[in-house]
């Protein structure tokens, strides 16, 4: 394998082989010293069919640091598996491009999943809007006047006002605190409100 020359950089390996042909042998051949353990094989094989891995990684993330990531650790699966290479079944550049593709898709998936996460969290932490009536009796009110108006709902719809409203739970975790389903606690809500829109004087 001595009488294989480095393929210089910025130069196609096409350019440094006289045929396609030559330089699948070559490519396969730097695959299977790598193998070996063969570090400089290893380099060589990097320089000339990096610039290929990088640009398909780019078309699938599409975002060129991702990319250049996908590519460090296509190249070090590479590395570490390059020994399962078996030049009958295809290329060394067929074979480490399938590694670059599977490890760009599964960036994607992983920044896909994480966005969803995100909304999902975003989505079930937010906050119950205000209802106008409160927001009315918190403007206009002593907060005394709203303390004795909240004293006079019911237990269980002053349970649901002050989880809902103070607490700012959503319906669905106020209707898993007090353990009914959420038809019932949006009831409680509502009823509570309009008894206490009554109590505070305050206009619909």
């Amino acid at each position: 394998m001595d009488h294989l020359k480095p393929v210089p950089d910025g130069v196609a390996s096409s350019e440094a082989t006289p045929s396609g042909v030559d330089t699948a042998a070559r490519l396969a051949s730097l695959m299977q010293r790598s193998s070996r353990g063969d570090e400089a094989a290893f380099a060589e094989l990097y320089d000339a069919t990096s610039a290929r891995a990088y640009g398909l990684a780019l078309r699938v993330v599409r975002n060129p640091a991702h990319a250049e990531e996908v590519v460090q650790e296509a190249y070090l699966d590479t590395w570490r598996t390059s020994s399962r290479f078996d030049p009958a079944r295809g290329t060394a550049i067929g074979w480490l491009l399938t590694i670059v593709h599977r490890k760009a898709v599964d960036r994607v998936r992983s920044a896909e999943s994480a966005t969803a996460r995100d909304e999902t969290y975003h989505r079930e932490t937010r906050q119950t809007e205000h209802d106008t009536t409160l927001e009315a009796a918190h403007a206009s009110l002593e907060a005394q006047r709203v303390r004795v108006a909240v004293a006079g709902l019911t237990e269980v719809q002053r349970e649901a006002v002050e989880l809902a409203f103070f607490g700012g739970y959503t319906h669905t975790q106020v209707a898993t605190m007090l353990d009914v389903p959420v038809g019932t606690a949006k009831t409680r809500i509502r009823d509570g409100l309009i008894r206490l829109r009554d109590a505070m004087g305050v206009g619909s």
